[in-house]
């Protein structure tokens, strides 16, 4: 079934679906991963996007439930080079355009992918028009002038969860986790902004115990929990139209705060800075950054096409610790005096290197030396 990508410039790329018809708009971005497309798939930082992933095949090792970062696809649309229908591990259940079928998500192969990466990377990433129900170019780059950018769209809102549940092995569960704790045991209330399951994984097995709510719980109520510690979860959108930094901000100071992605950009924020939109977002699973304090470099996993402006933050109250080597933009930050830091890559490693998983090591740390200074 033929389909057409129309890109709001005018370009366009000739492709054909593998999930059957259908149309849809979004922001064309592309991600550099050569595996984790089940990751990519389930991670909710890509609602609103349509996905191209530059590594030409997908689809060869199938997907499978264990592998899930989220409840199910957020993606607008998934562009591949070729599409493999036929997957072969032990660890598969089932394939990819099955698994996109699932969630009424439109698939498309035999797209030139490199030269809609080059596109992207010299033109910014744009919005685009994905349609093989309208095959006329011209008609579907005015729809795709027409569509909804990312800009000023709060898509924190529409991803993250409807209640506060409670994590565990199994997954989602009781709300009420706290209850009857050891106090020797970290309690972590997670702020849903679209977080990935890895994130939930990483705190539990560090000894945490984690209830999740939702991006519009209030400090008092957060507060009222009487945690040990506040995780700011990834997500999508624009971070300025996250209404959510005044809440973060009446954190600060009470309770040691450990902030993914868009948590970053909220915290930088809280912080007193700015935010504005990258040319074409850092997708991938090999950014280099540099740890400013060591000197280290970590590979690291990241999905962001937002950044927090660094000569927004004020240096007498904000220390700039991260450092992105490619284009030299902020990675990471803390406060100079209140516990509370944020990374704007993905340490939860899914998919991914495990440069970076020491960061959640930090945030027990501080939690760990938080309680002693409370006693």
């Amino acid at each position: 079934m033929k389909a057409l990508v129309a890109l709001e410039d005018g370009t366009i790329f000739e492709g054909e679906s593998f999930t059957g018809p259908g149309e849809i708009s979004g922001e064309i971005v592309f991600n550099t991963g050569m595996t984790g497309y089940q990751e990519v798939l389930t991670d909710p930082s890509y609602k609103g996007q349509i996905v191209t992933m530059t590594y030409p095949l997908i689809g060869n090792y199938g997907v499978n439930q264990e592998d899930m970062e989220s409840e199910r696809i957020h993606m607008e649309g998934f562009l591949v080079k070729e599409y493999n229908g036929v997957p072969s591990n032990f660890r598969s259940t089932g394939s990819v355009a099955d698994f996109l079928k699932t969630y009424d998500i439109l698939g498309v192969q035999g797209i030139d992918t490199r030269a809609l990466t080059r596109h992207i990377r010299v033109a910014g990433a744009m919005k685009g028009v994905v349609s093989t129900l309208d095959l006329n170019p011209e008609s579907l780059v005015k729809k795709a002038k027409e569509s909804e950018g990312l800009v000023g769209r709060d898509l924190a809102s529409e991803v993250t969860c409807d209640k506060p549940y409670g994590w565990s092995e199994s997954g989602p569960g009781d709300p009420d986790v706290f209850s009857g704790l050891p106090s020797k045991t970290f309690k972590v209330v997670a702020l849903d902004f679209g977080l990935k399951y890895n994130q939930l994984r990483l705190l539990t097995e560090k000894g945490c115990v984690v209830r999740v709510v939702p991006a519009v719980t209030s400090a008092k109520e957060i507060l009222g929990l009487d945690p040990d510690g506040v995780f700011l979860s990834n997500g999508p959108g624009d971070p300025a139209a996250v209404p959510v930094v005044d809440t973060v901000r009446e954190i600060l100071g009470k309770k040691p705060v450990f902030g993914i992605c868009l948590g970053h950009q909220i915290l930088g924020r809280a912080f007193g800075g700015t935010t504005y939109k990258l040319k074409f977002g850092h997708r991938g699973a090999n950014q280099p950054v540099k740890d400013l304090a060591t000197g280290k470099i970590e590979i690291t996993s990241q999905n962001h096409g937002f950044c927090v402006d660094m000569d927004s933050l004020d240096p007498d109250q904000v220390e700039l610790t991260h450092v992105n080597l490619n284009d030299g933009s902020l990675e990471g930050i803390k406060h100079k005096k209140y516990p509370a830091f944020s990374v704007q890559y993905h340490p939860e490693n899914a998919p991914g290197p495990h440069d970076a998983v020491y960061l959640f090591d930090r945030f027990i740390d501080m939690m760990d030396e938080w309680k002693k200074r409370s006693v």
